[in-house]
C-alpha cells in the first residue's frame, strides 16, 4: 500500500515538475522574446542619444545662423523704416524743383512776351533797328524753347511726384510690416531659445535612457542564464523522480506478485472475504450476460465491440461501443447492489481487455458537468478507458483471480491506494476482460 501511494506522489510529483518544465521552456522562449526586444531597446536608446547628439549640434549651429538671418532682416527692416525720412526729403526736393520749373516757365513766357515788343518797336525803326529786330528773335526763339523745356521738366517733375508718393506710400506699408516683422523675430528667437534648451533635456534623457537600457540588458543576461541553469536543473529533477518512480513501480510489481501469491495460498487473511466477493460477483455478471446472449438481447459481436465512439464534448473523453446500452440497462444495478455488500468496498465495475468500463456503479456513473474535469473523473467514471500496469498485468496474465494494490486517478492531480482483487470473464471461449472489486484496507 505505501509502495503504490508514493509511486502515486512520484507521479504526481513528476507531472508537476513536467508542467513546470513545459511552463519553464515557454518563460524561456518569452525570455528570449525579451532578450531580442531588449538588444533592439538598447540599440535603439544608443541610436537615440546619437541623434540626440548631432539635433543639439545642428540646433546649436542653425541657433547662431538664425540669429544671425535674424540681425541681418531687423537691420534691413530697420533700414527700410529710414528710408522713409529720405524718399520724404526727396520728394520736397521734388517739390521745390518744381516750384522752380513753374517759375522758369513765367520768366520763359515774360521773355517771349518782351521778345515780341522788342520785335514790334525794331519794325517802327526801320533799317536803324534791323539788328536789334534779330536779337528780339533770338529771344523770342530761346524763351520759346525755355518754355517748352520748362513745361517737359514740369511733366517728368509730376511724374516723378507721383512715382515717388507711390514709393512711399509702398515703404510706409512695409514699415508697418516690418515691425510685425520685428515683433514675429523676437517670438522666434524665444522659441529658438525654447527649442534648444529642449533638445538638451532631450539629449539628457537620452543618455538617461542609455544608461538604463544597458543596466536592464545587464540584468536580462543574468536572468536568461539563471533560467537556463534552473531549467537544466528542472530537466535533471524530472529525469531523476520518473527512474525512482520505475523503480518504485518496480518494487510495486514485486509487492503485489507477492501478494497475490499469498492470497492463492491456504492460509486466510482480510482479503479473504473481498476475494470470494469478487468471484461471486464474476460468476453472476457472467451468467446474465450468457442468459442474454442465449435470449438474443445481446450478440457476441456487441460484447466484444472495440469500436469505441467518442461522446462529443466529454472531458475526459467518454466512449460508446455496441455493450454500453446492455451494461448500463441490466449490469449497473446489480454492481450497485454488490457494492453495498460491504462498506469497504468503494465500487465494483467490470472493464475490457482495453480498459474500457462500459458502465459503473450509480455513484460513478452520473452526467458529466461541462467544464468540470476533475468533478467528472470522479462521478462520471463509465464509458472511460483506464489502464495502469496492475490492470495491465492482470489482462494479460492466467489466473483464477489476482489480488493486487494500485492507484486510483481522482484527477487533480489527487491519487487513492486501492486493493482490488479481479476475476477474468471469459465468453465463447475468448477472454473478454476483468470483473473488479475495489476496497479499503
Amino acid at each position: 500500500m505505501q509502495c503504490s501511494e508514493t509511486a502515486g506522489f512520484l507521479s504526481e510529483l513528476n507531472l508537476r515538475i513536467q508542467g513546470d518544465s513545459a511552463r519553464l521552456a515557454n518563460l524561456q522562449r518569452n525570455m528570449n522574446t525579451l532578450a531580442a526586444s531588449q538588444g533592439e531597446s538598447v540599440a535603439a536608446a544608443q541610436e537615440l542619444s546619437l541623434t540626440a547628439r548631432r539635433a543639439g549640434r545642428i540646433v546649436a549651429d542653425g541657433h547662431e545662423v538664425i540669429g544671425l538671418s535674424l540681425g541681418e532682416v531687423a537691420g534691413l527692416v530697420e533700414h527700410v523704416t529710414g528710408l522713409e525720412d529720405h524718399l520724404r526729403r526727396f520728394l520736397t526736393v521734388i517739390e521745390a524743383v518744381g516750384d522752380i520749373s513753374e517759375e522758369l516757365g513765367a520768366i520763359a513766357r515774360q521773355t517771349r512776351l518782351l521778345g515780341v515788343n522788342a520785335a514790334i518797336e525794331a519794325a517802327r525803326g526801320g533799317a536803324a533797328t534791323q539788328g536789334f529786330a534779330v536779337v528780339a528773335d533770338e529771344i523770342r526763339r530761346l524763351a520759346g524753347q525755355a518754355g517748352e523745356s520748362a513745361a517737359s521738366v514740369g511733366d517728368k517733375l509730376g511724374q516723378l511726384d507721383r512715382d515717388a508718393r507711390a514709393l512711399i506710400g509702398g515703404v510706409e506699408a512695409n514699415i508697418v510690416r516690418g515691425r510685425d516683422v520685428g515683433t514675429h523675430i523676437d517670438r522666434l528667437r524665444l522659441s529658438m531659445a525654447e527649442i534648444a534648451s529642449l533638445v538638451t533635456q532631450f539629449g539628457d534623457r537620452s543618455e538617461a535612457i542609455v544608461t538604463c537600457t544597458d543596466a536592464a540588458d545587464g540584468d536580462v543576461t543574468a536572468l536568461r542564464q539563471g533560467l537556463g541553469l534552473f531549467s537544466r536543473s528542472s530537466s535533471e529533477s524530472a529525469a531523476r523522480v520518473d527512474v525512482a518512480r520505475e523503480q518504485l513501480e518496480g518494487l510495486e510489481g514485486m509487492a503485489n506478485a507477492m501478494l497475490n501469491t499469498a492470497a492463492h495460498g491456504p492460509q486466510k487473511t482480510r482479503n479473504s472475504p473481498y476475494i470470494a466477493l469478487a468471484e461471486d460477483g464474476a460468476q453472476e455478471v457472467a451468467a446474465m450476460i450468457e442468459q442474454a446472449m442465449v435470449d438474443g438481447q445481446l450478440s457476441l459481436t456487441d460484447l466484444f465491440d472495440t469500436d469505441y465512439r467518442p461522446i462529443a464534448g466529454s472531458d475526459p473523453v467518454q466512449y460508446l461501443n455496441g455493450f454500453t446500452r446492455f451494461a448500463d440497462a441490466m449490469l449497473r444495478p446489480m454492481l450497485d447492489r454488490h457494492t453495498a455488500q460491504d462498506s469497504a468496498i468503494v465500487g465494483c465495475c467490470l472493464l475490457d481487455m482495453n480498459g474500457y468500463l462500459p458502465t459503473h456503479i450509480s455513484a460513478r456513473s452520473q452526467p458529466q458537468q461541462a467544464g468540470m474535469r476533475d468533478w467528472n473523473m470522479e462521478h462520471a467514471r463509465n464509458r472511460q478507458i483506464f489502464m495502469d500496469s496492475q490492470t495491465r498485468r492482470a489482462l494479460d496474465e492466467e489466473g483464477d483471480f489476482f489480488l493486487f494494490t494500485y492507484r486510483q486517478d481522482l484527477g487533480e492531480g489527487r491519487y487513492r491506494a486501492l486493493r482490488s482483487a479481479f476475476v477474468p470473464l471469459i465468453f465463447a471461449g475468448r477472454r473478454w476482460g476483468l470483473y473488479e472489486v475495489g476496497y479499503l484496507i
